[in-house]
């Protein structure tokens, strides 16, 4: 066992070095695949002795699918927000009276790269992460540690030397641009609404209920301060730089100075030079360097009179607003997109900037040919954001909306509460046929490799394919009739087509283009449900019951497979062999549970909320995500969030703990050595 604990111990301190190597310094060492070989070595160890088990090892860093929302607690120090300012004055005038407060001491100022994320407190203690917490109301924020070890340049476990027992740093959480595009592209993709920029994306990816997702998305974190009663040194640079070598990502860009000129020359050069960053920022930040000078400067009532924070102005062009074209979505959404005079923006020449809706269009009081300020919000996504009534052209009219499809001629529709306007033709309009088959075949959905947009276009205008039941009818000689495709290339796709029948059944339920279904909703209704006859029957009551699954969602569900159209197109899919039904889970080693439904919820002391749900699943029982008249347990463990033990109390369900469900199992083998407590200022 010695060795075993060894190996495992080796192997974790090895992939965090390796995640700091990669995701901090930019500069990995080992290859892709050899750390994938580290990682996989390591999960099989940690499932063959869970005893050994540790939360914060790397293998948890992708998260888990269920969290239970939020607790609040109290900030060690009040999180104040900075004062701003919007000019290179006054940022001289703040130092002036930095200077000025502090007579006849040297007076050194750090500059600082301003992130344009959300801002968040860790707390470490004993060199291992304890607490995360989000800024909140400055008084108080939501706990989101699940979350936060899944952003792979947050160490864990700290690495070096010289890091007090208990202190606190602060940064702010960061979606890349890179990350911000793909998510973005896989939103617009799926017709949800896009987020305006990287900020609101990170502040929304780290509220998340399912940390697995949050994983997914990418985030990342700068780290700018730090706090505690036993610092390693007496100024703000020099702590920051021993931060960075405990693991923490430090801005390269911290910058000490010590006069006007060179806060000066901060400014411009970061004016231009942030914009080769992979990351958003709105601005920088400059701080008296010296804690003792700190303290004598104090705080306003809303912020500290030791820091300031300088806004960069917002880019933006003025340029001709020529046309307004009218796409039509996989869901029947109507989009107004500007057609613009290109102009240079951000270092990016635009042509076209979306207009959202039509209550966009009218608050904005556009008219044709009129001349429209361009932005880009978080310097990424074009938008209009006013207009130069002033250069209006004699007799110009408000641009209409339109009031027919586009493409159809079909009256549109408006969404009951939203600001949408919908083409309800969804079986006859050909950009949402031609969508929901674009989408039918995608990577993550049924992964038929060779049909893109364009191909998708062309099998239906070419009357080969009338809906995605339709491919699996298709031949060599089928494709050889449509121009670019050659022997190979058609080969290529029907064999892609024969491959998707093996898809698994939780792709197909997302590939059907299930309103408001998205991705992790239709894994987690497969699994729920099982297979496609129990969906097609099960009431919205009832599938409401399923984890993020609200009333919306199941009434969609509901009303596609009340059309005979879908229900058409799931029986030819049947008949063409594509999987109906989850595939069957391995039989337990022991039946001693006999199939009652269990619902996880709180902390747990003897073992994790996954080995949990791996032994119900172990001996018989099933792990379903919300509780329900059919629910027949709810294990229970510490915080147990006060909704569910409401509701289990309501409908009479027993609420169990752990020692009571290890003794229906008979198997208290599978305890974990309860953990040394770690005194928490929160506990």
């Amino acid at each position: 066992m010695n060795d075993v604990k060894q190996r495992i111990d080796f192997l974790r301190q090895l992939i965090n070095r390796c995640n700091h190597e990669y995701y901090v310094e930019n500069a990995p060492t080992i290859s892709d695949y050899d750390f994938d070989m580290y990682m996989h070595e390591l999960e099989a160890l940690e499932r063959e002795h869970p005893e050994l088990d540790d939360p914060l090892s790397p293998t948890h860093r992708v998260g888990s699918d269920i969290s239970e929302g939020f607790d609040q607690v109290p900030h060690i120090y009040r999180m104040l927000s900075l004062a701003n300012t919007y000019s290179m004055d006054d940022v001289d005038r703040w130092v002036s009276r930095m200077l000025e407060a502090l007579p006849g001491q040297q007076v050194v100022i750090d500059g600082e790269l301003k992130f344009d994320g959300t801002g968040i407190s860790l707390i470490y203690e004993h060199g291992r992460l304890l607490r995360a917490v989000t800024r909140g109301d400055g008084e108080k924020g939501d706990v989101v540690t699940d979350n936060v070890k899944t952003i792979r340049s947050i160490p864990l476990q700290l690495t070096g030397s010289g890091w007090p027992d208990f202190f606190e740093i602060r940064g702010e959480i960061v979606l890349p641009f890179k990350s911000f595009d793909r998510l973005n592209a896989e939103r617009q993709y799926n017709e949800e609404p896009l987020f305006a920029n990287p900020r609101n994306a990170a502040a929304g990816t780290l509220k998340l209920l399912n940390p697995a997702e949050v994983s997914r998305r990418g985030l990342d974190a700068y780290f700018y301060y730090l706090l505690g009663d036993n610092l390693p040194y007496d100024n703000h640079y020099d702590n920051m730089m021993a931060a960075r070598s405990w693991g923490f990502k430090v801005s390269s860009a911290m910058t000490r100075m010590t006069s006007l000129e060179q806060v000066d020359e901060f400014i411009r050069h970061w004016d231009t030079a942030r914009r080769e960053l992979p990351v958003a920022t709105d601005g920088l930040v400059f701080k008296v360097d010296n804690l003792q000078q700190q303290l004598n400067l104090d705080f306003t009532a809303k912020s500290p009179r030791w820091a300031v924070a300088y806004k960069f102005p917002a880019e933006r062009a003025l340029t001709r607003l020529l046309s307004v074209s009218f796409d039509v979505g996989r869901t029947g959404v109507i989009t107004p997109v500007a057609n613009l005079d290109p102009v240079l923006l951000s270092g990016t020449v635009v042509k076209r900037a979306s207009l959202h809706n039509e209550d966009i269009v009218r608050s904005l009081d556009i008219h044709v040919d009129d001349m429209v300020y361009v932005e880009k919000g978080g310097e990424i996504i074009p938008k209009i954001t006013g207009v130069d009534v002033s250069k209006r052209l004699p007799g110009s009219e408000p641009l209409p909306f339109v009031t027919h499809c586009p493409v159809c001629g079909t009256p549109l529709m408006r969404i009951e509460g939203e600001a949408a306007w919908v083409c309800p033709n969804k079986y006859g309009c050909p950009p949402q046929i031609i969508g929901r088959i674009e989408h039918f075949v995608g990577r993550r959905m049924m992964n038929i490799d060779g049909i893109g947009e364009e191909t998708a276009a062309a099998l239906f205008n070419a009357g080969l394919v009338a809906n995605y039941s339709d491919l699996y009818d298709l031949t060599v000689s089928d494709l050889l009739t449509l121009d670019g495709f050659a022997q190979r290339s058609a080969e290529r796709v029907v064999a892609g087509i024969a491959d998707s029948r093996q898809v698994p059944f939780e792709r197909v339920v997302f590939a059907l283009s299930i309103p408001n279904v998205g991705e992790t909703t239709a894994r987690k209704i497969a699994r729920a449900v099982g297979n496609i006859d129990e969906l097609m029957t099960w009431s919205a009551e009832r599938l409401a019951t399923i984890e993020d699954v609200g009333p919306i969602i199941a009434q969609s569900i509901v009303d596609f497979f009340a059309n005979e159209v879908n229900r058409s197109n799931v029986e030819r899919l049947r008949a063409a062999g594509v999987k109906m039904a989850v595939d069957a889970p391995a039989t337990p080693a022991v039946d001693t549970l006999g199939g009652k439904a269990f619902v996880i919820s709180g902390v747990f002391v003897h073992n994790s909320r996954d080995r949990y749900k791996e032994l119900i699943e172990q001996h018989g029982g099933r792990n379903v995500g919300s509780i329900s008249s059919k629910t027949d347990y709810v294990l229970a463990g510490a915080n147990m969030g006060p909704a569910k033990l409401e509701k289990a109390t309501k409908l009479g369900i027993p609420i169990i703990d752990e020692d009571t469900f290890l003794a229906m199992i008979a198997t208290t083998s599978d305890k974990d050595p309860e953990p040394a407590g770690i005194p928490s200022l929160f506990d």
